[in-house]
C-alpha cells in the first residue's frame, strides 16, 4: 500500500498483475474465471491501476496457452469489455521454447483469445515457461502481433473454429513440449535480427495457422 500511494503522489502509471491458478485453490474453469473478474476488479477498485495484467496459469503444466487457461482468460476479459472502460492486458508463457512451431502456434493461440475477447494489451512472450535463462526472443513478439492483427473484429464463432483446430495442432506436446533454442543460439546478436534457420520455422508456422484459417 506504501509503495502504491508513492506511485499515486507522483502520477505514476500503475500496472497491477495477477495470474489465478487454473486447479488451484480456485477450482475449475468457471470459479476460476469468477476468481480471475473478482482480482482485475479488485485492482482498479482498490488500488487505483491503470491497467490490469492478467494471466491465467494451469497447475499442472505452469502456461497461460492452454485450452482451459485460454477460456477462463476469454470469459473473464470479455465480462470486463462488455460492462466496463478498463484496460486489460494479458501475460504470454508458453511450454515450448523459441524457434519452435509449437512456441509460435501457442502464443497465436492465446493472441486470438485475447483480441477476440476485448483485450486492449498483450504482454510477452515468456516462452518456456518464463522459466528458463535466454528463453525470450523478438519473434515469439511478432507472432503475437501478427495473430491479433489478422483476427482484429473478426466473429466469436468463427474466431473459436480457428481456436479449436490451432490448439489441436500442439495440445498432443504438453507433456513433452521442444525445448527450442536460447536467443543467443537462434538471432545473431551482432545485428539482433533470427537466425535463417527460426524465419523457416516461422515460415513453417504460418503455413499451418493458414490450414486452421488464421490467414496471415
Amino acid at each position: 500500500m506504501n509503495m502504491i500511494a508513492g506511485w499515486a503522489q507522483s502520477d505514476d502509471i500503475i500496472m497491477m498483475e495477477q495470474m489465478p491458478i487454473f486447479g488451484g485453490y480456485c477450482g475449475g474453469v468457471e470459479e476460476t474465471a469468477i476468481c480471475d473478474v473478482a482480482t482485475m476488479l479488485a485492482s482498479f477498485a482498490l488500488f487505483e491501476c491503470d491497467i490490469h495484467l492478467d494471466g491465467p496459469i494451469h497447475i499442472r503444466w505452469g502456461t497461460t496457452t492452454t485450452t482451459e487457461t485460454l477460456q477462463i482468460a476469454a470469459h473473464a476479459a470479455a465480462a470486463l469489455d462488455r460492462n466496463t472502460d478498463l484496460l486489460l492486458a494479458n501475460q504470454y508463457y508458453t511450454l515450448a521454447g523459441p524457434c519452435t512451431e509449437m512456441c509460435l502456434l501457442e502464443t497465436a493461440a492465446q493472441a486470438v483469445t485475447d483480441t477476440a475477447s476485448g483485450r486492449e494489451l498483450v504482454s510477452g512472450v515468456a516462452s518456456s515457461k518464463g522459466v528458463v535463462k535466454d528463453k525470450t526472443t523478438g519473434m515469439e513478439a511478432r507472432m503475437m502481433g501478427e495473430a491479433a492483427t489478422v483476427v482484429a473484429g473478426m466473429e466469436v464463432s468463427e474466431v473459436n473454429r480457428i481456436l479449436e483446430s490451432i490448439i489441436d495442432c500442439y495440445r498432443d506436446q504438453y507433456s513433452k513440449p521442444p525445448l527450442g533454442k536460447r536467443f543467443q543460439d537462434c538471432y545473431d546478436t551482432k545485428n539482433i535480427v533470427p537466425t535463417e534457420e527460426y524465419l523457416n520455422v516461422y515460415d513453417k508456422t504460418l503455413k499451418t495457422l493458414n490450414k486452421c484459417g488464421l490467414n496471415i
